[in-house]
């Protein structure tokens, strides 16, 4: 049979197989879905040998550069840049919703002292349905709004309380004076015996790691959320669902394990030993941060939070630091080792925002958890345009099933 063909606006053209088990009977087989486009989406593109990523059309690097986080929010959410009255808008509606319902204050005493962080994000996330009734009916865009406001605001807030919660400090409520990132490092970091004051290059480098992170396609999370959506599920359920695939160390935890990998190394000296580890095919040793399943080229990303890390790094006089020795005797390598260029096995993002945020004083359990902050406002984006979509229907992959051929029942008494 002939299999119609769909063109996008840019990047490749797909094969459209709906209609192919009608008229042959048969499945197409694609594990982890490396071949198959499970939606059609307005949002975000990636062109993975060129290390190209565009938001809504723009590049990455000119989001990150000149703007601000909700500004990209708001061009995720509604398709395009805001004017600046519709900014403005835009930035007080989100600052005026970051105060959660002080019951949900309770919820953290229920958790132990050590949980981690994303534990208690997944459980107090999935928990605003039980509080915002009036903004769970996916039929009414109203409300459908008023949830996809409410979740950029508030996450930050509950990832901060988690923070705090964690190493056992009073909650610090929002302050409507700050912008998003300056008051989310304040209600992390500032306790109430003292004056704390955000400082605004390391505010500029968390709002960049929040633009680089807010949405990257149909990834893990974001089709778990699309997939949870699909059902009607509430938004709030949908974005914990999403906040639980995140968690998963091939996914969320790749900055962290990259840390991990730079404090096994140790010292720069060790650095050449490692990397002919990395390249035996029998030493179990790899190098996290490097290359990128998506990117055959530079990460895009990696530049903008290269130059961020340097920023802060310099911000924060931090010149003696074994990691970052460690870590830039690795880059200088990958960038021109012949096995690394060979393999494009580039730096990611995940190499240097693990640096970044360990130098500005986020504990590595925090990790994913800014990472589900940024990531959010593309869950809900993402979200939102697939219950708007007319064709859109309950997500049910099919399987190519290798068990057990029809058997009778034995009673048993008569088995052996």
């Amino acid at each position: 049979m002939d299999l119609p063909i769909r063109h996008g606006s840019i990047g490749p053209s797909v094969l459209d197989v709906q209609q192919l088990y009608k008229n042959t009977g048969m499945f197409t087989y694609d594990p982890g879905f490396t071949s198959t486009a499970s939606c059609e989406s307005k949002i975000t593109y990636i062109d993975g040998d060129e290390g190209v990523l565009l938001y809504r059309g723009y590049p990455i690097e000119q989001l990150a550069e000149n703007g601000d986080f909700l500004e990209t929010c708001y061009l995720l959410l509604f398709g395009d840049l805001p004017t600046a009255a519709q900014k403005a808008d835009f930035d007080r509606q989100v600052t005026r919703h970051t105060m959660v319902h002080e019951q949900m204050s309770r919820f953290y005493s229920g958790f132990r002292r050590d949980a981690h962080p994303m534990a208690v994000m997944c459980g107090v996330v999935g928990a605003l349905s039980a509080f915002y009734h009036d903004s769970t009916d996916i039929n009414d865009p109203e409300q459908r709004l008023i949830a996809s406001i409410r979740m950029v605001a508030k996450t930050p807030t509950i990832a901060a309380m988690a923070y705090k919660y964690s190493v056992g400090q009073p909650f610090i409520y929002p302050q409507n004076s700050l912008d998003f990132s300056a008051n989310f490092l304040n209600m992390c970091f500032a306790v109430p015996c003292e004056e704390y004051k955000v400082n605004p290059v390391l505010a500029r480098a968390m709002d960049r790691i929040f633009i680089l992170h807010a949405d990257h396609e149909q990834n893990a999370s974001t089709s778990t959320v699309r997939l949870a959506g699909s059902s009607g599920a509430n938004p709030f359920a949908c974005i914990a669902a999403g906040i639980a695939c995140l968690w998963g160390p091939a996914h969320g935890g790749a900055n962290e394990a990259a840390l991990k990998m730079l404090e096994e190394i140790g010292t720069p000296d060790q650095v050449d030993k490692y990397v002919a580890k990395a390249k035996d095919k029998n030493d179990p040793f790899r190098l996290m941060g490097f290359g990128h399943r998506v990117y055959k080229n530079y990460d895009p990303r990696a530049k903008i939070m290269q130059k961020t890390c340097h920023e802060v790094l310099g911000e924060l006089g931090i010149k003696d630091d074994p990691l970052l020795d460690v870590a830039m005797e690795l880059e200088k390598i990958a960038l021109r080792d012949e096995y690394f260029i060979e393999k494009k096995l580039y730096p990611n993002i995940d190499f240097y925002s693990g640096i970044t945020l360990k130098a500005m004083g986020i504990p590595v359990s925090m990790f994913t958890v800014l990472f589900a902050v940024a990531r959010t406002v593309g869950w809900i984006a993402q979200w939102k345009e697939m219950f708007e979509d007319p064709s859109q229907k309950i997500g049910r992959p099919r399987q190519l099933y290798t068990g057990a051929p029809l058997r009778e029942y034995v009673p048993i008494a008569q088995r052996r």
